[in-house]
C-alpha cells in the first residue's frame, strides 16, 4: 500500500522535510545556548552583584585577566582619582537613550592602577557630540567599592579628544602615558567621601532569562509537525489508492457478470424512410388493393 513511497518523488519529499526539520532542530539549539549564557549571567549577578565587597589585594588578579565568573564581584579599592586622566565613553545606551560613560583613573595605595567607570551622562544640548558637563569625581584620598567588568575590545573607530571609543583599556593606558592593569575595570557601586553631582548610577542587569525557552521549544515542535504533515499526506495518498483499486475492482467485475448472462440482444436498425411514391405506384397500389 504505502510502496509509493520509495518513488523519486516521495523520497524527494521526505528530504525536503528532513532538511527542514534538521534546520528547525539547529535553530532550537541555537536557541538553547542563549538560555544557557544568558541563565550563567544571571547566577553572575545573583551571586555576585550583591556579595560582601572583599579587598582588592583578594582579587588583584582579575584586574590583570578576569574569571567569567567573578563578573559583577564587588571590590574595596582606597586611593585617589587622577582627574586629569578622566574620559568620556562615546555612543553608551540607557534605556534606549543614547549617552556617554564617564571613566577615571584610580591610583590605588599599593601603587597600581585600575579604572572606575563612575556612571552615564545624556547627550547634551549646549555643544554636540558631548555631555553639557562631566560631574568631577572627589578630591583626595577615597574609598570605592566596584564591581568587576571586562575590558571591552578595540574598535576600528576614531573619538574626539577627552573620549574613548570603547573601554579599551590598553589604548586607555596609551593615551595616559602610565600603566593600568587592563584585563579589567571597576562600575562604580559607592564612594566615600561622596560628591554632590554625579553621573547617573548603573541600574542592576536584568535576571530575566526571557523567551529562549519557549523559542526553542517551537522550533523542536516545527521540526516534529514537518514529519507529522508528511506521514498524513502519505496516509492520504495510501486511501486514495485504495479507493481508487476498490473502484477498478468493482468496474472489472460488473463486465464479468455481463459476459456471463449470454449474449446482450442486438438493437434492430431504426427503418428507413421510403421516397415520396409517384402518381403511377400510388394508382397501382390502389387498384391492387381492390383487387384488379
Amino acid at each position: 500500500m504505502y510502496r509509493f513511497l520509495f518513488s523519486s518523488k516521495w523520497l524527494g519529499y521526505l528530504l525536503l522535510a528532513a532538511i527542514f526539520a534538521a534546520g528547525c532542530v539547529g535553530l532550537g539549539r541555537w536557541q538553547m545556548d542563549r538560555r544557557a549564557e544568558t541563565l550563567a549571567e544571571i547566577n553572575r549577578v545573583v551571586s555576585n552583584y550583591s556579595a560582601t565587597p572583599v579587598p582588592f589585594a583578594d582579587v588583584r588578579d582579575q584586574f590583570g585577566r578576569l574569571d567569567p565568573e567573578r563578573e559583577w564581584t564587588q571590590v574595596e579599592l582606597n586611593g585617589t582619582y587622577d582627574v586629569a586622566g578622566q574620559r568620556i565613553v562615546r555612543n553608551r545606551p540607557l534605556n534606549g537613550q543614547p549617552g556617554y560613560e564617564v571613566v577615571v583613573p584610580f591610583k590605588l595605595d599599593s601603587g597600581e592602577t585600575v579604572v572606575i567607570d563612575r556612571g552615564w551622562l545624556p547627550i547634551g544640548n549646549n555643544t554636540p557630540g558631548r555631555p553639557d558637563s562631566v560631574p568631577a569625581p572627589p578630591q583626595g584620598p577615597v574609598t570605592v567599592v566596584a564591581r568587576l567588568k571586562p575590558a571591552e575590545a578595540e574598535l576600528q573607530r576614531g573619538a574626539p579628544d577627552g573620549q574613548l571609543a570603547s573601554i579599551d583599556l590598553t589604548a586607555y593606558s596609551t593615551q595616559l602615558g602610565y600603566p593600568l592593569l587592563t584585563g579589567a575595570y571597576g562600575q562604580l557601586a559607592s564612594e566615600s567621601p561622596a560628591v554632590q553631582d554625579m553621573p547617573f548610577p548603573f541600574p542592576k542587569p536584568s535576571t530575566d532569562e526571557g523567551t529562549h525557552l519557549s523559542y526553542s521549544l517551537q522550533w523542536f515542535a516545527f521540526g516534529v509537525l514537518m514529519f507529522v504533515g508528511f506521514g498524513y499526506a502519505a496516509r492520504q495518498q495510501a486511501r486514495n489508492a485504495a479507493i481508487d483499486a476498490e473502484d477498478a475492482e468493482a468496474e472489472a467485475a460488473e463486465g464479468v457478470f455481463l459476459h456471463s448472462s449470454g449474449p446482450v440482444a442486438r438493437r434492430r436498425p431504426a427503418p428507413r424512410k421510403r421516397k415520396n411514391a409517384t402518381a403511377e405506384e400510388e394508382e397501382d397500389a390502389i387498384l391492387d388493393a381492390r383487387g384488379y
